[in-house]
């Protein structure tokens, strides 16, 4: 059988790889992706955009309660959960589609089926039609990654449920244990939360939101206490008791062990990168704790082989996968003026309510690493579109080097911070100082006014608080 022969194949069509492929396109490779599932990956289909459309379900759901405030009524309020589902699953439909139709369009070469390496510069497809052979100069892992699965606490798609099970649950949880909270556990905890289940969130380390800014966690927290969840930190889930009606859970805090009753559990405890089955070893790629060891410019040592997004390690985020693929197709095509994508330039966004989204250095990294800092805050209370909006709850703090004016990091947690954090990775990655963010106009009255009065604070210099 005849090889195809490409200048570059993409194995994997998440955000990562599709774009990796579109880019490749536009300057001038004849670019294939193969695909073993469906076009736009994980993040598409069963993360990111499904999880937002249900995430706005239960937003929309907690306004309806609320309408009084707004001197309005709504009476006989519910909710159909297969309903809430069905609609998220048709938003992951049309951009999946929608994939498919931008590949076409920039033609690319779109093969369905399981990818192997089997030597350099040549991928093996195994196909619904047989094995398809590939030969390519250049090839980019983006296989992307999947939930990790502690032994015990694995799902079963019944009372204790992964990610995708969470997105099309066969039940509605009326009492819920979720383990772990990183964005996953928390924006799950947050939808059934609100949506009235009963909801207790275990986390193995000393605060909830790990990654966060401490001060930005612990008022998150206090949030979500406010709304009735359970949160235990430092604690761990040492096992799951499983009966057709319930699982108990037995959970270890404080050096002591508790069993509590659920009716249905989420295990959220991190990702594994999808390595296995490739062939990877036999070619000498070096893989450490799942994820494939890469240069900043998403080299693997093997020559004309790159590891782009969830496989070539954190931050595990989509918008990091993509521009790696744009970064590694510019250097394939011989742009000389590629930048290695930085990861405290990488914003990270939680979409539970309230809002947690932040950039760089928490105001403990930036001490760890030595920096002299001027730390700033203001509160949502402070601001009147906020006020507007019914919603007082949240602050915006700003991180500077006391030296330099440089802004090293952003935290915020409040209504609407997932579209307000890109106004400083802007300013982060046109290197601004404090004096830019201080002359900057903003527009009132807008949500974004508090992060000019942050960077104020920051020098003592704040108007509104």
């Amino acid at each position: 059988m005849a090889s195809k022969s490409f200048d570059i194949v993409v194995i994997g069509a998440g955000p990562g790889g599709y774009v990796a492929a579109i880019r490749a396109a536009q300057l001038g490779l004849n670019a294939a992706v193969v695909e073993r599932e469906h076009l736009g990956g994980i993040c598409l289909n069963w993360g990111c955009i499904p999880t937002k459309a249900m995430l706005r379900s239960a937003e929309v759901f907690h306004l309806m309660h609320r309408a009084k405030e707004f001197g309005l009524k709504a009476d006989g309020i519910g909710y159909d959960i297969d309903a809430v589902v069905k609609r998220s699953r048709g938003v992951a439909k049309q951009l999946s589609s929608g994939v498919g139709g931008l590949l076409k369009k920039n033609k690319v070469t779109v093969i369905m089926g399981e990818a192997t390496i089997p030597a350099k510069g040549k991928v093996a497809v195994k196909t619904d039609k047989g094995t398809e052979e590939l030969v390519a100069k250049n090839i980019i892992l983006a296989t992307g990654a999947r939930a990790r699965e502690l032994p015990g606490l694995e799902g079963d798609g019944k009372r204790v449920w992964t990610y995708k099970t969470a997105l099309q649950p066969p039940h509605m949880p009326k009492k819920l244990l979720v383990i772990g909270s990183g964005a996953i556990g928390i924006e799950f905890a947050s939808f059934y939360n609100t949506l009235g289940a009963e909801t207790t969130v275990v986390e193995v380390m000393d605060r909830i939101l790990p990654v966060e800014d401490a001060e930005i966690s612990a008022f998150a927290k206090k949030q979500f206490t406010k709304q009735g969840m359970t949160i235990l930190e430092k604690a761990t889930v040492k096992k799951l008791d499983r009966a057709a009606d319930k699982v108990t859970a037995h959970v270890e805090k404080d050096g002591k062990t508790e069993t509590h009753e659920f009716d249905t559990v989420i295990s959220a405890v991190g990702i594994v990168g999808n390595v296995e089955g490739l062939g990877l070893e036999k070619l000498g790629v070096k893989i450490d704790r799942t994820h494939v060891v890469t240069d900043e410019y998403c080299r693997t040592g093997v020559e004309g082989l790159y590891a782009i997004g969830d496989i070539a390690g954190a931050p595990w985020l989509a918008h990091k996968a993509s521009h790696e693929g744009v970064m590694v197709a510019e250097l394939i095509a011989g742009k000389n003026d590629v930048h290695p994508i930085k990861p405290e330039a990488i914003a990270g966004c939680t979409y539970c309510h309230p809002q947690v989204a932040s950039v760089g250095y928490s105001e403990a990294k930036a001490k760890e690493l030595g920096y002299e800092i001027k730390v700033g805050r203001f509160p949502f209370i402070g601001n009147g579109k906020a006020i507007a909006l019914g919603e007082p709850e949240g602050m915006v703090k700003t991180v500077f080097d006391a030296k330099t004016g440089e802004l090293l990091g952003a935290h915020m947690v409040g209504a609407e911070v997932t579209e307000l954090i890109q106004g400083y990775v802007v300013g982060r990655s046109l290197e601004t100082t404090e004096e830019d963010l201080m002359n900057t106009v903003f527009p009132h009255p807008t949500l974004s006014e508090m992060m000019h009065e942050s960077v104020l604070d920051a020098y003592g210099r704040a108007i509104h608080f």
